[in-house]
């Protein structure tokens, strides 16, 4: 065709869709090529590389990295001396179709957890009062869990007292495709909350019937792709949301926080027992701020001792099982320090006392077998 250049003799197309494969969408985390978002790329016989590369929407809040990462993965092709990158924005035909291919098919609004076939452990971490520090402990078990090398996705379910997004160091909004919510990605662990579509800190104020709209929305509107963890930061107490969780994913599982203290036992006991109403299973018990490591290597502490001992001894009565005291986990000025700042104890201070004790739950938790209750075998029986 007149006045257009010359392709580069010896750059193939393949080897432009090999290098386009490497670059993975930062939200999706898929290739760009999978999710058809290469509308078109070409070298012309200098080397000079031009690609369009289709965002889902026009405020892609990532849309530099893709650039980055596109020119970058197409620069390290033999031949190519440098990338024009132009970003344009899919139809509502290009949106719908890459809906579908990351749903699979399935229905919208569907919850993939609740599903008989769903392989992710969802891990519900509860405590009977607020102030154990429950949230900082959700933030360090996930980014914990996501170091071993597991996908992880936290729901911040505490919708009036929100505090994931600070804790893991969310610094920008979910991406909407239509009605499809892409949970922005902190520490290696996918992210949602309230708290990400609230104004400020301006409080909810909702009653019941619209906190558990609000998590159902959480669990089926949100992408959360293929996760072997879910951490649900539950509110203190045994209120709407517990309930909710329990009806939305039937297999989910219980974390019980508590302090030393003896009456914030007592409280947990309560927050643990409701596994018995709803019919979850109990995982176990975590002690926070156990006590004060003193500089000549004693132990101060503050706030009594026993009480996680107390409560796990007296849950595996209630439902007549073990459920194990999974770990204390001693005061440390950087486990809040981490969580004022978006960093993770585990990850800032990998090896002080807190950070130690809580890696040690993650890996636990981690290695857990994942149970075959409620879970369909495919088996046909015969006749003899």
């Amino acid at each position: 065709m007149e006045g257009m250049a010359a392709p580069h003799p010896t750059i193939t197309d393949e080897q432009l869709h090999s290098a386009l494969e490497t670059v993975i969408d930062p939200e999706i985390r898929r290739p760009i090529t999978e999710l058809g978002m290469v509308d078109s790329a070409a070298v012309d016989e200098n080397g000079h590389a031009t690609v369009t590369v289709l965002l889902t929407v026009s405020g892609c809040p990532l849309k530099d990295t893709i650039t980055k990462d596109t020119t970058n993965a197409l620069m390290a092709v033999e031949g190519v001396v440098d990338v024009d990158v132009t970003l344009g924005v899919m139809t509502d035909e290009q949106r719908a179709d890459l809906k579908a291919h990351l749903r699979g098919g399935q229905a919208e609004r569907e919850i993939p957890f609740a599903k008989p076939g769903s392989l992710t452990r969802v891990y519900a971490v509860a405590s009977g009062k607020g102030g154990v520090g429950k949230s900082s402990i959700t933030a360090n078990l996930a980014a914990s869990l996501a170091e071993q090398g597991l996908k992880v996705g936290v729901v911040d379910a505490d919708i009036y007292g929100f505090s994931i997004p600070r804790m893991l160091g969310v610094t920008h909004a979910p991406t909407q495709v239509d009605d499809m919510i892409l949970p922005p990605i902190a520490s290696e662990v996918k992210v949602i909350s309230i708290g990400m579509f609230v104004p400020g800190n301006q409080p909810v104020v909702w009653r019941g019937p619209m906190l558990h709209r609000a998590l159902q929305q959480f669990l089926s509107d949100v992408f959360w792709g293929d996760l072997d963890v879910l951490l649900l930061d539950l509110p203190p107490g045994t209120g709407d949301i517990a309930i909710s969780v329990a009806q939305l994913i039937p297999g989910s599982e219980i974390l019980v926080v508590t302090t030393p203290q003896q009456a914030a036992a007592e409280v947990a006991e309560r927050a643990g027992s409701i596994a018995m109403q709803t019919h979850q299973r109990l995982v176990g018990v975590i002690e926070n701020m156990s006590w004060l490591e003193l500089p000549d290597g004693s132990r101060q502490e503050l706030f009594g001792s026993g009480g996680g001992q107390v409560v796990s001894e007296s849950l595996s009565r209630t439902v007549g099982a073990e459920v194990p005291l999974l770990g204390q986990i001693p005061l440390d000025v950087s486990l809040r320090e981490g969580a004022d700042h978006g960093n993770p104890v585990v990850d800032s201070n990998p090896d002080g006392p807190a950070a130690v004790a809580l890696r040690g739950i993650a890996k636990g938790l981690a290695t857990r077998s994942r149970g075959l209750a409620g879970r369909s075998l495919g088996l046909t029986p015969t006749g003899r």
